[in-house]
């Protein structure tokens, strides 16, 4: 700041400001205003500056110039005496170096609060680059952090994996062994587990309390500087205004003593001199007066450009200011900025590092669990082929031995009857020719057939082996019945007590007992049969080649892989599936998915091990069987998003969830310009090249069709190259991105069985079912008895896929409705095998009581209410694949049933590949042998375990139903 000169008047800087201000160090004046004026910077200063300041520092004002005297000169026409005015000068000179000193002083003031200030601003470049060094050491920990996780992680997948070769190459020992690998391999994943913990634990701590003792150093810094800058700044500019207030009022002081004093000088001058004299020396006065008051305008224009440049530099300073104000809030927005972003950075690392953390676990758990289940499913493989191989050696065994048994029985029964045979020719020839008398009761001697051929012929056990052999017949009318009687030979009556027979007059010929005669129905096919032998040979080829499929494929189980994996084919599932219908014909009015999904635990728990869920895609009718859009999955059942989570519900508790898939038809989206409904939308944009030409009602360009016509809606060219090129990718997508694992397949009889063949090979399902609805064979309005042909078409059917698929028994369900009501006899085949599907190809068989079509509010045949209960005793406990009705399990009150009956299913070990021995099959009851260790019984019919002669074992009662049904199981 520059130098004032003040000669005979004060010279001072004021703020007007828009409201009067008092104050202890204020001096208050209507024409003056001093405020709080802000820290004055040189203009020469090239250092970067910067300052923490408060808006409310600096005050804006307008600054003037301001004297005690007028710009006229009609205000010095007083006359002062010449000592006076040396002495006025004299003081203005002093009072001009005090205040050139005080200038002085505060500029050097001014310049130590610079230097200070730079000193404080060095110290905060020098806190923020410890800030930047602590953050730059703060990531490069981090970095260290995640090398050493990597690195932890790295060594745990290298263990892992050496454990995992290791597990392998000792797979060749001994069980024992494996054990131990695996054993082994579980430590060292909790090892390895411990130690990444560990490592990671401490490395975090040490990070985040680095951070935090980062952020809390800074933030003290930033604030002692801001606090040192403030005190600073206001005690420099407190003192500034201080000293200047000072000054103008030491200034204004001696102004006005200087005023009072020349009044003084004026008035003694003008009292001591004449009037031509005070002329004279008035005039000469005017003229020095004149010449002192040019020098004082020259001094005034050197104050004023003083002044100005003073201005010019206020101004400045003011600009520097606002420039360092700025500065200070840009610096402190970005150190916020920094801070936040840190935070942000350190918590988005840390929840990354939990959640690999987390992942690591979840993996190292699933692979454990991956690993033991893999362990296990080998383990039962080799057990299972083990059991295969020493069934398969009894077996034989067993069939030598019987076969020489019988060769025995039959040997020693044609050496008996030789012998009586010749004995009677003997004693027949010795009658005839008279050599001895006849005795005294000769002639009434007769010769009596106990146990022979004769009781053979008449006794309880031929009509049973009459029945096996011929099939169930009608009821003999009473005159033929009468006739028979007549023409029948007239035989002795039958002798049961020893003592009586040994008594009587009759002579015995001691014919063999019936079970010393050799009978083809209870023994093996003699080495002539060659097309028994070779059904027989095929069947063992078949059950070695399964066994070793299984034994293989549990050796290339690998530790990734999920049940799923381990089906052994499509149309079989494991073999042990049961079915659950999880819908009926009115689902959609609700959010069924969601009704859905709670249910899983109770299915899994009940023993169910697969659910048909409904069709998923978009549909003219509300029900799914009309679809539009394949890849729409927004149907009346619920949204794509409910279906995954009912999928994934079924998969946490360990179903199979079958997608409800209808490939037959298509409803279109558009009409054609002959107005006909045959143009497709959606992402598989067909047009009528992809509907067959023999659908009258549709105009399609494709094919003919390879089956039966579907009336309501276009029927779909299964022979074009793109259709199945869709279709396969449509399913693939089911499987892969919405979660299905099989399918069951509507209206299959529209198309080829090569092409659901060709399907299936493709989409890979765990388990498919087809529906091939046929009519059975009726007469005169009654069920035949023989169905041989209804359920060959099914069984063709099943044939075209190459056993890729298998097929609901509607054959079976058919003859059910009438056999339950007292006429079990239809259960039985002329070879003694179950009618329907089920007893000529078993594992390929789906049995059913009642579907949404049959049953529900549909109605179209629905099962006898009041076999329903005998109806499960019977699919639940023989071969296939069982199927249990929505409405069944949740709405009829049988669930207690049906847990009871899929538990002796479950205790017995029956699969869809069971044997089947059939007992008694007649008006009263049914009876049969499933498997080894399961015995059945319908009707009131009167039977136990006990009353089989050839039902080998202990057997005891499990359930009891009274006439419904009974089963036993072997102890």
């Amino acid at each position: 700041m520059g130098s004032i000169s003040l000669p005979d008047m004060a010279v001072g800087i004021i703020h007007r400001c828009p409201t009067a201000y008092s104050g202890a160090h204020w001096k208050y004046d209507k024409n003056l205003c001093l405020g709080r004026c802000p820290p004055i910077f040189r203009t020469a200063s090239k250092r970067k500056k910067n300052l923490f300041c408060k808006p409310h520092w600096l005050c804006k004002s307008r600054t003037s110039i301001f004297s005690s005297m007028d710009d006229s000169s009609d205000t010095f026409a007083d006359v002062v005496e010449t000592s006076g005015r040396n002495e006025l000068l004299n003081i203005e000179e002093d009072e001009l170096m005090t205040a050139r000193k005080a200038l002085s002083e505060a500029q050097a003031r001014q310049e130590a609060i610079e230097k200070e200030r730079d000193q404080l601003l060095e110290e905060l470049a020098s806190l923020e680059a410890k800030q930047q060094e602590y953050v730059a050491t703060i990531l490069h920990e981090k970095e260290l952090a995640i090398a050493e996780v990597e690195a932890a992680k790295s060594l745990f997948h290298q263990k892992l994996q050496e454990s995992v070769e290791e597990k392998f190459s000792l797979e060749s020992k001994l069980v024992l062994a494996k054990n131990d690998a695996v054993e082994l391999a579980v430590q060292v994943e909790k090892l390895a587990e411990i130690a990444f913990q560990q490592a990671t634990s401490h490395i975090l701590e040490d990070a985040q309390l680095r951070v935090s003792a980062a952020e809390t150093t800074a933030a003290e810094a930033a604030y002692q500087i801001e606090k040192q800058i403030r005190d600073v700044t206001e005690g420099s500019i407190l003192s500034i205004v201080e000293q200047s207030k000072y000054a103008i009022e030491r200034a204004l002081d001696v102004a006005e003593k200087a005023g009072e004093h020349a009044t003084k000088a004026v008035s003694e001058f003008t009292e001591g001199m004449n009037p031509l004299d005070e002329l004279a020396s008035i005039q000469s006065k005017n003229i020095m007066l004149q010449g002192v008051v040019n020098d004082l305008e020259s001094q005034l224009l050197l104050t004023r450009s003083d002044v100005d440049r003073l201005k010019l530099e206020l101004e400045k300073a003011h600009a520097h200011g606002n420039a360092f104000e700025l500065r200070a809030k840009d610096a402190e927005k970005a150190l916020l900025e920094f801070q936040e972003s840190s935070k942000k950075n350190t918590l988005q690392n840390e929840k990354e590092i939990m959640s690999l953390i987390e992942k690591m676990k979840k993996d190292s758990s699933e692979r454990k669990k991956a690993s033991s289940k893999a362990f296990k499913a080998e383990l039962q493989s080799i057990r299972d082929a083990i059991g295969a191989a020493k069934e398969m050696a009894h077996s034989k065994d067993d069939a030598y031995l019987r076969r020489c048994e019988a060769l025995q029985r039959s040997l020693k029964a044609s050496e008996a009857t030789t012998k009586m045979w010749r004995q009677r020719a003997e004693m027949a020839e010795s009658i005839l020719c008279k050599e001895r008398p006849l005795g005294e009761g000769d002639e009434d001697s007769i010769y009596v057939v106990n146990g022979g051929r004769i009781d053979l012929l008449t006794d309880d056990d031929s009509q049973k082996w009459k029945l096996l052999s011929d099939g169930p017949r009608r009821e003999i009318p009473q005159w033929m019945a009468r006739k028979i009687r007549t023409i029948r030979p007239r035989f002795p009556p039958r002798k049961i007590d020893v003592a009586e027979a040994l008594s009587s007059k009759f002579r015995s010929l001691d014919l063999p007992k019936p079970n010393e005669v050799w009978s083809i129905a209870q023994e093996k096919p003699k080495e002539g049969d060659t097309l028994i032998e070779h059904v027989i040979e095929k069947e063992t080829i078949e059950k070695k080649r399964k066994a070793l499929e299984h034994v293989l494929q549990g050796k290339t189980i690998q530790w990734q892989k999920t049940p799923e994996q381990t089906n052994l084919e499509s149309g079989t599932g494991t073999g042990r599936e049961i079915v659950f219908q999880g819908f009926n014909w009115e689902s959609w009015r609700k959010q069924w998915y969601l009704d859905l999904a709670p249910k899983a635990a109770d299915l899994s728990k009940i023993g169910v091990t697969s659910v048909w869920f409904p069709p998923p895609t978009e549909s003219v009718a509300p029900q799914g069987y009309m679809p539009s859009d394949l890849y729409n999955l927004n149907s009346s059942y619920g949204s794509v998003e409910e279906l995954k989570h009912c999928i994934e519900e079924m998969h946490s508790q360990g179903l199979l969830a079958l997608g409800d898939v209808v490939l037959n038809h298509r409803c279109a989206q558009k009409q054609s310009p002959n107005g006909i409904w045959n143009i497709f939308g959606g992402k598989l944009a067909w047009g009528p090249e992809a509907i067959v030409c023999d659908d009258p009602n549709f105009q399609g360009c494709g094919n003919p069709s390879s089956g039966d016509i579907f009336h309501a809606a276009p029927n779909i060219d299964h022979s074009k190259d793109f259709v199945r090129n869709d279709i396969k990718e449509w399913l693939n997508w089911l499987r892969n991105d919405i979660g299905f694992d099989g399918w069951r397949l509507d209206f299959v009889r529209g198309f080829s069985g090569t092409y659901v063949k060709e399907y299936i090979e493709a989409s890979a399902p765990a388990f498919a079912i087809g529906e091939y609805w046929d009519s059975l064979a009726y007469e005169n309005g009654n069920l035949c008895y023989n169905q041989d042909a209804h359920r060959q078409r099914i069984v063709n059917w099943i044939n075209a896929t190459g056993g890729t698929s298998s097929a609901f028994d509607v054959t079976t369900k058919g003859i059910l409705h009438s056999a339950l009501h007292d006429q079990y006899w239809r259960l039985i085949d002329p070879q003694g095998k179950p009618t329907g599907v089920l007893g000529w190809w078993p594992s390929r068989a789906v049995t059913f009581l009642e579907n949404h079509d049959t049953g529900s509010t549909q109605g179209h045949w629905p099962f006898p209410r009041d076999k329903l209960t005998q109806g499960y005793a019977y699919i639940l406990t023989h071969p296939g694949t069982p199927v249990i009705f929505y409405d069944h399990l949740y709405d009829f009150g049988l669930h207690d049933i049906l847990t009871e009956l899929i538990e002796a299913r479950r205790r017995a070990g029956i699969h869809c590949r069971s044997a089947v021995k059939i007992y008694h099959a007649n008006n009263e009851g049914y009876v049969a042998q499933i498997g080894d260790t399961l015995v059945m019984k319908l009707g009131h019919f009167d039977w136990n375990p006990s009353k089989e002669n050839h039902l080998e074992g202990s057997w005891q009662t499990f359930v009891d139903k009274g006439s419904d049904y009974k089963l036993w199981l072997r102890q």
